[in-house]
């Protein structure tokens, strides 16, 4: 498969910006992403999905940048932990900043956040100059769609974009660990 041409990007990038729902793959599974600080776009997103806005959401970024006005500095120690796994198919649980809306953290003090090292993942993220919100593409308690055409059959109706191209390989989604602790969250 071809990557998707730049402009498809760039125009994926516009619509985040705007306040559209778009699908792009990730490291294991297609994801459904839009901007984190738009609360119409993100309660969309979940319609979707079917999902409760309880549950809190992942952020990605295409580096550690984008993702610090979500998530409260870390000690040193436990900073270098999460950095040495990024970029990469490591989702870490941080601290919320405070004022992150409850409706990316679930209610929760914590938020999920990842440096993404795929590549049309963080094309997007950098076209689209900000952290953007990435749950995986399917409704809630059903399979992750793992490739475009799945996508546009299931969701394409209720999407802005979606774009083409091939996951990262990896069997699951990226494993989930709390960046203060160490802890394993999820494999």
């Amino acid at each position: 498969m071809l990557p998707p041409r730049p402009w498809k990007i760039s125009r994926a990038a516009t619509l985040i910006r705007e306040g559209g729902v778009v699908a792009y793959p990730t490291e294991a599974v297609f994801g459904l992403g839009c901007d984190p600080r738009n609360p119409e776009a993100v309660a969309r997103l979940l319609a979707i999905k079917g999902r409760p806005a309880r549950q809190g959401l992942i952020l990605i970024a295409a580096s550690f940048a984008p993702l610090r006005p979500f998530v409260k500095p870390l000690p040193g120690r436990q900073m270098k932990r999460v950095l040495r796994d990024w970029p990469g198919p490591h989702t870490w649980i941080f601290p919320a900043a405070p004022g992150v809306p409850g409706w990316l953290t679930g209610g929760h003090a914590t938020l999920a956040v990842r440096v993404t090292d795929h590549p049309i993942a963080a094309a997007l993220c950098r076209a689209a100059k900000t952290a953007i919100v990435s749950t995986s593409a399917n409704r809630s308690g059903r399979p992750p769609l793992r490739d475009a055409t799945s996508v546009r059959r299931r969701l394409g109706r209720h999407l802005d974009a979606i774009i083409t191209g091939a996951t990262g390989g990896l069997k699951r989604p990226t494993p989930i660990r709390d960046a203060q602790s160490g802890a394993t969250l999820r494999k």
